[in-house]
């Protein structure tokens, strides 16, 4: 990934090239954790790419499909074993060091050794939700550790910076404890997509089969930022469905084409007061659930279910969410349109882009794209003046389509562009942003394709 900001340009390239045919020479990420389950280790480091969500927005979590990409840019996680029983993990990224002693992965500790709390939306939860969620489901498994985090990833930009310490941390601690070859894991846990599905009940604090969940780190996300980093392909986009995870289609990424990412300048926070936005999204599906199960005392699992559960199903959903405390938590009929988006982005826009992408129709994946965009500025609620701008100007300097994506309220904004232009279109693409938001100085800009999988690196 290449990285332009404050009129700079900082060249850069893909960490961990694949072979010619796109397939990784040691194999997906569960066959590299089990090639090493034996052993004991010294060390361990994975590389986990961050990921763009071309379409999918606020799907996965309700049962829905994605189109994800996994770029050339992410965490760089290393582990070296300690004898005691104690982790300590820094990140090159943010400020201080987390200490936890592995008999009680719960509580913090400060230098010294003393109890220390993490104030309110720190890092270092992330870091207690991956060790104290292993911690419980593997007894007495998990390794002392000193752990280094260094990263080439925007944080708090939409690109999943948060998925990716918890998937990369994960990754060390497993590898460097051999659970892999844990019958606790190998009785859940057999593919990538697996995989991908616990470490998001990691984050959520849900249980996985026979793996017990703990808390989590506060939001009501799904798998889809995990799924992609550990299934994504080099060179490809995958399409998803989930709950319980689907691979559907990979689509081959034009070798002329390039993601140019634009991150905003406003924090996609999913810590603290920016959580509960975030979990508004969230909840509404919830809500339309219970409504629809209260209804029809059908028992299905997610609202992807309830859709498909018969002919008459989406009108009837709609029934549901009309009138008087529509909203849920309030009367401005946002069930409503969180209803609509999901029909729409889930069931048509997504499966429609991605056969446009294959059949070489950039007009139509334009088209859809922009559709998608506009169900998250009346759908979802959950855009920026800023990521508005940025679609918009995208769009108007060029850019065969251009969407807002990840979580929102925040963050970035992709564009698809021809590859050997890519990086004269985020100059002007940024001069333009800056000119209509002059007080978003920290706003910058990446050019990116999808660049693989997660893998181990050292």
């Amino acid at each position: 990934m290449s990285t332009a900001g404050a009129g700079a340009s900082v060249g850069g390239s893909s960490v961990g090239s694949p072979s010619a045919d796109g397939e990784r020479p040691t194999g997906d990420v569960l066959a590299q954790l089990a090639a090493r389950a034996g052993e004991r280790p010294a060390g361990v480091s994975w590389f986990v790419p961050g990921r763009i969500e071309v379409l999918g927005k606020h799907t996965d979590y309700a049962g829905g499909r994605s189109l994800l990409a996994a770029v050339d840019a992410g965490h760089t996680v290393t582990a070296r074993a300690r004898e005691d029983r104690t982790l300590r993990v820094r990140s090159q990224t943010a400020d201080g060091e987390v200490v936890l002693d592995l008999d009680d992965p719960s509580s913090t500790l400060d230098p010294s050794g003393a109890p220390a709390d993490l104030p309110a939306g720190h890092w270092g939860g992330y870091v207690r939700t991956v060790a104290a969620r292993l911690a419980a489901n593997f007894p007495g498994r998990l390794r002392g550790a000193d752990v280094e985090i260094t990263s080439t990833l925007p944080l708090a930009a939409g690109m999943s910076s948060s998925s990716a310490l918890v998937v990369g941390l994960a990754l060390a601690l497993i590898d460097l404890a051999g659970l892999a070859a844990d019958p606790a894991f190998t009785a859940e846990i057999t593919t990538p997509e697996q995989l991908g599905e616990y470490l998001g009940t990691v984050e959520n604090g849900q249980s996985f089969g026979s793996l017990r969940g703990e808390r989590g780190v506060g939001t009501f996300g799904g798998s889809e930022d995990h799924t992609a980093m550990l299934c994504g392909e080099a060179d490809a986009l995958v399409q998803y469905a989930f709950c319980p995870v689907r691979r559907e289609r990979v689509v081959a990424f034009p070798d002329d084409l390039a993601l140019v990412v634009a991150v905003s300048g406003v924090e996609a926070a999913k810590t603290g007061a920016a959580r509960d936005d975030y979990n508004r999204v969230s909840l509404a599906v919830t809500e339309i659930l219970r409504r629809w199960r209260e209804d029809t005392g059908r028992e299905d699992a997610t609202l992807a279910d309830a859709v498909a559960s018969g002919p008459t199903a989406t009108s009837r959903l709609r029934e549901l969410v009309v009138g008087e405390g529509a909203a849920g938590a309030g009367s401005d009929g946002y069930l409503r349109g969180r209803l609509e988006q999901f029909l729409a982005e889930s069931e048509r826009l997504v499966p429609a882009a991605a056969l446009a992408l294959e059949e070489g129709d950039l007009a139509e994946f334009g088209r859809l794209v922009d559709e998608s965009q506009a169900g998250a500025e009346q759908g979802l609620r959950n855009q920026v003046p800023e990521t508005v701008a940025l679609q918009r100007l995208a769009r108007r300097l060029g850019a065969a389509a251009a969407s807002a994506f990840g979580a929102g309220f925040g963050g970035s904004v992709w564009a698809l562009v021809p590859r050997e232009s890519a990086e004269d279109f985020a100059a002007r693409w940024l001069a333009a942003y800056r000119e209509e938001h002059p007080g978003r100085e920290h706003a910058t800009t990446a050019v990116t394709r999808p660049g693989g999988a997660a893998r181990r690196v050292g």
